[in-house]
């Protein structure tokens, strides 16, 4: 079969790891939508101000898990392999 050197697969490691790191868009552009909607809905009720905040900060720390994941394999692709 095919025999490739450790070179070629350090290189494809950091080349996984780059298209790892890319994950983060995703959770940056929503935790930004999810941040302008709640100023929104604070402009129209400034009254349920802790009911938005409490419910923003648990979205966005649930979206930024996505981003952690993809962070965490970028990792592991460097250094172990």
């Amino acid at each position: 079969m095919y025999e490739f050197n450790e070179f070629f697969m350090q290189g494809m490691a950091f080349f996984g790891a780059a298209i790892a790191v890319l994950t983060g868009i995703g959770p940056g552009i929503g935790q930004g939508y999810a941040a302008g909607k709640a100023v929104e809905a604070l402009g129209r009720q400034p009254e349920a101000a802790s009911k938005i905040q409490t419910l923003m900060i648990t979205g966005q720390a649930i979206a930024e898990t996505t981003g952690l994941y993809g962070l965490i394999v970028a990792i592991l692709l460097i250094f172990v392999a």
